[in-house]
C-alpha cells in the first residue's frame, strides 16, 4: 500500500506463506485497532462502490483506527485489479489475494495473520445498515464480550427480504438451537467480529472453510464459555444474490452432523479461558450430544424419505409417513444410546409412549405444510423442506423432554432419581441388584 506500509500479496496455499508477516500497523501499536475484512469471489460489479461507501463512513464516523482488506478468494473477473486499485487509492485499504475459493478459508487467511485489536467482517452487499458497526465492535473493545454477531431475529431488527429465504433462516437457526443447543439467535448474517487473540485461538480447532466456517466458530465460542454479544441490525436482502441455497443448506447439515460428532467424542474444543458455565441437570451432558446425533440423522432420513414419497403422493401423506418411520427408528436409537436402557423389557409400550412425540411432530409439520400451502400456493419443494425443518427442530425439543421426563424417567426406569437416565458411572448407572440378563427390571 502507497505510503502505509502496506503491502498487496498472492497466497495459493490455505495459509500464509512462511515469509509473510501481518501488515504494520499505522498507529504504531497505540489505539484500538479494527480490521474490517470484505471477502469477495467474482464482485466487480459492487465491489468499487461498496468499498468507497464503508470507507467514507468509518473515515467520517468511527472513533477507533481501522483497516479494511479486501479478501479475494479465486475471482476470475476483473474484481482482483479493482481491489488493487482501492489499495493505492485509500492508505487504510489493503488487498489480499488466495487462489483457492472459500469464505471461511478467505477470514480464516486474514483473521489469523492481522496485528489487530479487534477483526470482523461484512459481506460486500453492505446488506446491514452500518450504524450498527460500532455497537458490534464496542463490547469487543471493552473486553465485555469475546465476539460479536449482527442478528437479524432478535427484537429490534428490521428486515427486508423474501419470504423464501426468511423461511430457510429461521429453519436453520431454529434447527442450531434445538438440535446443538446453540443460544445465538442468527448464524448466517454477513456482520461478525471478535477480539483478535480470541479469534486466533479458535481458527486452528474449525474445520470448515465455507459458508458453514460462521457457525462451526459460533458453536466452538459457546462450547467454550465464550460470551457472544448480538445486535439486533437492519438488513435488506440481495436481490443479486447468487448463493446456491440448496448446495448451501445440504452443506450446512453436514457440518451440523460433523459437529455433533465431535461434540460427542468430547473433541469440539479450544485453547481459550472461557467463563464458566451453568451445570446441566444430572445424565443431560451426556444425553444432549447423543439425542443432537440422531436427532441430525433422523431429520436427514426423514427429508430424503419425504422427497422420495412426494413423487408418489401428496405432501402431507408423504410427511406422516416418512415421520412415522423415522419415528419408530429414532425413539429405538434414543432408547439405547441417549439413555442406555437395553433389551426388550418395556420397549413396546415405550414405543407406544414414543408414539405421543410422533403426533406432536405430525401435528406441527402438517400444520406447517398447510400453512405454507395456504400463504403461498406456489410453494417449491425446497420451501416445503424448510418448512419441515423447522417444524421437525420445534418437535425434537419437545421429544427430547418428553423422553426425559417421562418415557425414560429413572423412577419409570427403577433407577435413582439422582442418577440420572443412561450413562456411565455417577451418571445413570443402574445398581447392580436391579440389572438382570442386560434389562431392566
Amino acid at each position: 500500500m502507497r505510503g502505509s506500509g502496506v503491502t498487496s500479496h498472492l497466497v495459493t496455499e490455505q495459509g500464509p506463506p512462511a515469509a509473510e508477516s501481518p501488515p504494520r500497523r499505522e498507529d504504531g501499536g497505540r489505539g484500538r485497532l479494527v480490521e474490517v475484512v470484505v471477502p469477495v469471489h467474482n464482485e466487480e460489479r459492487v465491489l468499487a462502490a461498496s468499498v468507497e461507501r464503508l470507507h467514507a463512513y468509518l473515515a467520517g464516523t468511527f472513533p477507533y483506527p481501522f483497516r479494511i482488506t479486501v479478501a479475494d478468494n479465486a475471482s476470475t473477473d476483473a474484481t482482483w485489479p479493482i481491489a488493487e486499485e482501492l489499495m493505492a487509492r485509500h492508505p487504510r485499504v489493503r488487498a489480499v489475494r488466495l487462489e483457492a475459493k472459500g469464505r471461511g478459508r478467505a477470514l480464516r487467511h486474514v483473521w489469523g495473520t492481522s496485528d489487530a485489536d479487534v477483526v470482523a467482517y461484512m459481506d460486500v452487499d453492505l446488506s446491514t445498515d452500518l450504524d450498527a458497526f460500532l455497537p458490534l465492535v464496542a463490547p469487543l473493545i471493552s473486553g465485555h464480550s469475546d465476539l460479536a454477531i449482527g442478528s437479524r431475529l432478535t427484537r429490534g431488527s428490521a428486515v427486508v427480504r423474501g419470504p423464501r429465504r426468511e423461511v430457510i433462516s429461521r429453519c436453520y437457526n431454529l434447527l442450531l438451537r434445538t438440535a446443538l443447543a446453540a443460544r445465538f439467535t442468527d448464524a448466517q448474517c454477513g456482520f461478525k467480529a471478535a477480539r483478535t487473540e480470541i479469534a486466533q485461538a479458535l481458527l486452528p480447532s474449525v474445520e470448515d472453510e465455507e459458508w458453514f466456517f460462521d457457525t462451526e466458530l459460533l458453536l466452538l465460542a459457546e462450547r467454550n464459555g465464550l460470551r457472544i454479544h448480538e445486535v439486533p441490525v437492519d438488513w435488506v436482502d440481495d436481490p443479486d444474490s447468487r448463493v446456491d441455497v440448496l448446495r448451501t443448506a445440504r452443506d450446512d447439515l453436514r457440518g451440523m452432523a460433523r459437529v455433533a460428532r465431535r461434540m460427542l467424542t468430547g473433541a469440539f474444543r479450544a485453547p481459550v479461558g472461557g467463563r464458566p458455565r451453568p451445570r446441566l441437570p444430572a445424565g443431560m451432558a451426556r444425553q444432549l450430544p447423543a439425542f443432537a446425533v440422531i436427532g441430525v440423522i433422523s431429520t436427514l432420513a426423514q427429508l430424503a424419505l419425504f422427497v422420495l414419497l412426494r413423487l408418489a403422493m401428496g405432501p402431507l401423506w408423504a410427511n406422516a409417513v416418512s415421520l412415522v418411520a423415522t419415528t419408530i427408528g429414532n425413539t429405538a436409537a434414543n432408547r439405547r444410546f441417549t439413555f442406555g436402557v437395553t433389551g426388550t423389557r418395556r420397549a413396546l409400550r415405550q414405543q407406544l409412549e414414543g408414539g405421543a412425540a410422533f403426533l406432536l411432530g405430525l401435528a406441527l409439520s402438517t400444520g406447517g405444510l398447510a400453512l405454507l400451502h395456504a400463504a403461498a400456493p406456489g410453494a417449491g419443494r425446497a420451501v416445503e423442506v424448510a418448512a419441515l425443518v423447522a417444524a421437525n427442530a420445534v418437535a425434537t425439543l419437545a421429544r427430547f423432554l418428553l423422553m426425559r421426563a417421562w418415557i425414560f424417567h429413572p423412577r419409570r426406569l427403577g433407577r435413582r432419581p439422582a442418577d440420572g437416565a443412561g450413562g456411565a458411572a455417577g451418571e445413570g448407572r443402574v445398581p447392580a441388584a436391579e440389572e438382570t440378563g442386560g434389562t431392566l427390571s
